[in-house]
């Protein structure tokens, strides 16, 4: 879900500018935006990452196709990619240095609250698909067929 950063308690209100880039990018759906930040974060391009209780996690994520800076907030990913986590919320900051501001507000927020489990966090990473099918090599087939193993061992 869209939220603006005015809608977060202690997190600085949000500028026009950043509005206007709001009104952007809702040209794209929400459900791009946010499957393309959970992307780039299962790649591991979150500058920052810290998790959270109820396995739930807050990052900072920089988009190079469009040179935007977001804050990331998201549950474990159940579905293998095919669902966005519920209460997944996203922020969208003009500048790097603002969306380090308000990431480190809402840790802050967070460890003041008890829920800030652990900082630097790469638990959960990669484990949601996001692309195509697995690239495997011609062989990788053989080491679980135990026709082939059988074979091989008689």
């Amino acid at each position: 879900m869209l939220r603006n950063a005015s809608s977060r308690p202690n997190v600085r209100r949000i500028s026009t500018d950043v509005r206007m880039r709001i009104n952007d990018m809702q040209e794209r759906s929400e459900e791009q935006v946010l499957s393309r930040l959970l992307e780039l974060e299962n790649e591991g391009g979150a500058e920052r990452r810290v998790e959270l209780t109820a396995e739930r996690f807050l990052s900072l994520l920089h988009d190079p196709n469009d040179n935007r800076y977001f804050v990331l907030q998201h549950g474990l990913d159940d579905t293998e990619g095919a669902e966005i986590p519920p209460g997944t919320e996203f922020y969208e900051y003009p500048t790097r240095d603002e969306a380090e501001r308000a990431f480190n507000q809402l840790v802050n927020d967070f460890g003041r609250g008890g829920e800030v489990v652990e900082v630097d966090s790469t638990e959960g990473i990669g484990d949601s698909e996001t692309g195509g099918a697995e690239i495997l090599d011609q062989y990788s087939a053989d080491d679980d067929d135990l026709l082939i193993n059988d074979e091989a061992e008689s």
